[in-house]
């Protein structure tokens, strides 16, 4: 890569932060950007509830992506409620520094801006080598794409991680987000983000999205459970798909409905036809971000390089935020010859501790709430 070049830049994933980081880049002047993603085209496309901060929301607007486009409701509250004998006995409103949207609305905002040709789906990356002096990405179907950088945000289960950082493997956290959306509401004209604690080891959310209500049930689960459940060892089926819920699976999240939260919550479980769920893991936290490759270079960002837990709500934001600054650096080398290097380690330098804060904050939030059995180390 040099400033009087039109270097190559592979962005591998394809869900929140792949996207963002291709748009950054093409708004930044950079021509030549591919996006591979794993899935088909065919493959069906949902997501939970994302809390973006400021920061993150800054860099949409950056991308004259309008915020109603994404957000559906503007609330800014949370309304945090203690639940005892199925009835609120507490209740603490306090204001997040952001707003909340679906990983579905803000995909198809993301993705729809795409030029035609830059996102290629059904393309499973499955190694990483240097040919000719360049970086280059084996595909599963056999074929090869050299690039001049690589940038690896293809989510928790990452082949970027495996392939560059692969001693850091995902350790199951010891519980699971249930989650669903239904069509109903326990109350009208909800707007705010309800987080309800029944006891220590449970927590329900709940916030509302077009059509309906999102909801995410947090629920203490031996290793071998969600095999039972779920088909798979949590740290391989890291996402549980409407056809992985098993009936008992369904069974358990209703019981604890019924027996823990107020009647019309539970009722908003009971109604809800499709789930999903998560199991929450934890990471060793990253000690880089960078790595050479030849004369070019590889990344980690988002997910991709630190999953964090869901209480942290720093997960999209992390991807989006380091997104922007890789652009950055990026932008620097292409305009004023910035050495490349010297531009990814600063990027690097200025990044990684909120990554690694935040696989720290996770387990902490974790065991102040009792959920889970294991922590980051």
């Amino acid at each position: 890569m040099t400033s009087t070049s039109r270097p190559r830049i592979a962005v591998v994933g394809g869900s929140v932060t792949g996207p963002v980081t291709a748009l950054l880049l093409l708004h930044a002047g950079f021509d030549d950007v591919t996006v591979y993603e794993a899935a088909p085209a065919s493959a069906p496309l949902g997501g939970g509830l994302i809390g973006l901060e400021h920061p993150a929301l800054d860099v949409l607007d950056r991308l004259d992506i309008p915020q109603h486009e994404f957000v559906a409701h503007d609330s800014e509250a949370i309304v945090q409620m203690t639940i005892r004998d199925r009835h609120p006995a507490e209740t603490i409103r306090r204001t997040y520094p952001g707003r909340n949207t679906t990983w579905t609305l803000l995909h198809q905002a993301l993705t729809c801006r795409l030029p035609a040709g830059v996102l290629h789906t059904g393309m499973k990356v499955t190694a990483l080598a240097e040919h000719a002096g360049r970086p280059e990405l084996w595909f599963r179907d056999g074929h090869t794409e050299a690039a001049d950088l690589v940038v690896f945000a293809d989510g928790r289960s990452s082949t970027g991680r495996r392939l560059l950082d692969p001693d850091r493997n995902l350790r199951y956290a010891g519980y699971v987000a249930h989650r669903g959306i239904a069509n109903i509401t326990p109350e009208p004209g909800l707007r705010d983000f309800l987080r309800l604690q029944p006891c220590p080891g449970v927590q329900f959310n709940l916030a509302p999205v077009p059509g309906g209500c999102d909801w995410t049930f947090y629920l203490n689960c031996t290793s071998t459970e969600y095999t039972q459940r779920f088909g798979a060892d949590p740290t391989r089926r890291v996402f549980a798909l409407p056809r992985h819920v098993s009936p008992a699976a369904r069974t358990h999240v209703d019981t604890h409905a019924d027996l823990l939260l107020p009647a019309d919550h539970a009722a908003v479980v009971h109604a809800t036809t499709t789930r999903m769920a998560v199991p929450v893991l934890d990471i060793t936290p990253p000690q880089r971000m960078v790595w050479p490759v030849g004369a070019g270079h590889a990344v980690l960002l988002g997910d991709a390089l630190a999953p964090v837990r869901p209480h942290t709500a720093r997960g999209a934001n992390n991807g989006i935020e380091q997104a922007a600054g890789l652009v950055a650096a990026l932008t620097q080398h292409r305009k004023y010859a910035a050495d490349i290097t010297a531009a990814l380690h600063g990027w690097q330098r200025r990044h990684l501790p909120a990554a690694v804060a935040a696989v720290h904050r996770g387990p902490a939030i974790g065991h102040q709430l009792g959920l889970g059995t294991q922590t980051a180390q």
